[in-house]
């Protein structure tokens, strides 16, 4: 039997319940003795250790249940139930399971649930907010072994996918606050054209009210994010905890301790009173996209 692999929602749910015991000051045998007693045995340590890990399913009298046990506002119970109610639910990422990784896919269905991200990028530009043909390249380059163009297509494919995000109208679109170190802006991924193009879509994308971009000048020096960059995922619901997302070169990492996703944030804070002001910014972007626009005006003029 395949491997039971969990949605984010679910891996979500289990992190919830997990705080909220935590919370609580109660030991898991401490909650599963309470369990028993008001269920005649039907709960075990080990249902509790598989529920806070997402290695089953949750049913709806289950979050209640610890709801009650753990004194759970009314708004908590309601968020959690509401998670509970669409767990299993899958999303488009899953017709690409042959061609993106697992960890991939998971960020995908995390992105796809949050209604910001905070992104501090430091050697390339956002995925959401890259041109199909810089990310043809950094796909390419990326998968380091030989690839066939239909593979690297359906990948391209994806990325384009997920940049619906940034026009969607239900529940509204997704709000994006990017901080690009410069050297990702003058490093010459896919050449010096495909880059003045990149920046030129910058400065479109820009014009939406759900896109913040800054840049983080060469010469700011020494800064909190000099080990690389990171994403600040925070959720529609009030009540839900937000998380850190660090991709590595073979794996990826989830940060959902709140002391942890407090100093990112503050890490990204700091980063944006250190980068470029907007305008600022985008006076930088469009000098890097001048090449492109003095061949371009100058191709009409001829």
């Amino acid at each position: 039997m395949p491997e039971r692999r969990p949605t984010i929602r679910e891996r979500r749910l289990a992190a919830e319940l997990r705080r909220l015991r935590d919370r609580s000051t109660l030991r898991l045998e401490q909650v599963v003795a309470q369990l028993q007693a008001q269920t005649e045995g039907r709960w075990s340590a080990a249902k509790l250790s598989r529920l806070e890990r997402a290695g089953q399913g949750i049913k709806i009298a289950d979050v209640n249940q610890l709801c009650d046990l753990y004194e759970a506002t009314p708004e908590k119970r309601e968020a959690l139930l509401a998670l509970t109610r669409s767990s299993r639910q899958r999303g488009w990422w899953d017709a690409y399971a042959d061609t993106i990784h697992t960890d991939y896919a998971a960020y995908i269905e995390l992105e796809a649930e949050a209604a910001s991200l905070r992104c501090y990028n430091a050697q390339m530009v956002n995925g959401l907010l890259q041109t199909e043909e810089y990310a043809r390249e950094v796909i390419r380059v990326g998968l380091m072994q030989f690839a066939p163009p239909s593979e690297i297509d359906r990948r391209v494919e994806v990325r384009k996918t997920r940049q619906r995000l940034l026009e969607k109208h239900e529940p509204g679109p997704l709000r994006i606050w990017s901080i690009i170190d410069e050297a990702a802006l003058r490093r010459a991924v896919g050449g010096p054209d495909v880059m003045a193009r990149q920046c030129e879509h910058l400065l479109t994308l820009a014009e939406l009210p759900n896109v913040m971009l800054q840049v983080l000048p060469l010469s700011a020096g020494a800064h909190p994010a000099l080990t690389g960059a990171f994403t600040h995922m925070e959720f529609p619901e009030r009540h839900m905890a937000d998380v850190i997302y660090l991709d590595g070169l073979t794996s990826a990492l989830y940060v959902e301790d709140d002391a942890q996703v407090h100093n990112y944030a503050l890490a990204f804070n700091q980063l944006a009173m250190t980068a470029l002001g907007a305008d600022e910014s985008l006076d930088l972007i469009a000098e890097l996209a001048w090449p492109h626009r003095k061949r371009h005006i100058g191709a009409n003029e001829g």
